[in-house]
């Protein structure tokens, strides 16, 4: 999945967590003990994430953190998709093109 829009936060509120998944962002949730802060992050890495073709709600998601000197880490996140319904808003790239595409049908 190219250009996959990603947002990565130690927890969401609900709403939040939902708005972004309407929009067709990915909301993934550090891992507990694990942040921005341990982890060194500065906003220059490179993120590349696996499995997106097979997302379930809560699913781990393997994300790979490439620094500016090439280091890797690589850590498991959890999907805050939580129901099959959002996971088809977030397949279509949110909720206003999946109700489009249903209307076409």
């Amino acid at each position: 999945m190219l250009g996959v829009r990603v947002v990565i936060a130690e927890s969401y509120e609900r709403i939040h967590r939902s708005n972004l998944i309407g929009m067709g962002v990915l909301p993934l949730e550090f891992p507990a003990n694990v942040n921005r802060k341990t982890l060194k992050l500065t906003g220059d890495e490179a993120i590349d994430i696996a499995g997106l073709q097979s997302i379930t709600p809560g699913k781990m998601i393997t994300v790979t953190i490439t620094d500016k000197n090439d280091q890797k880490t690589t850590i498991a996140m959890c999907c805050r998709i939580d129901t099959m319904t959002e996971i088809e808003y977030f397949r279509h790239g949110g909720i206003l093109q999946y109700v489009i595409r249903q209307m076409l049908k």
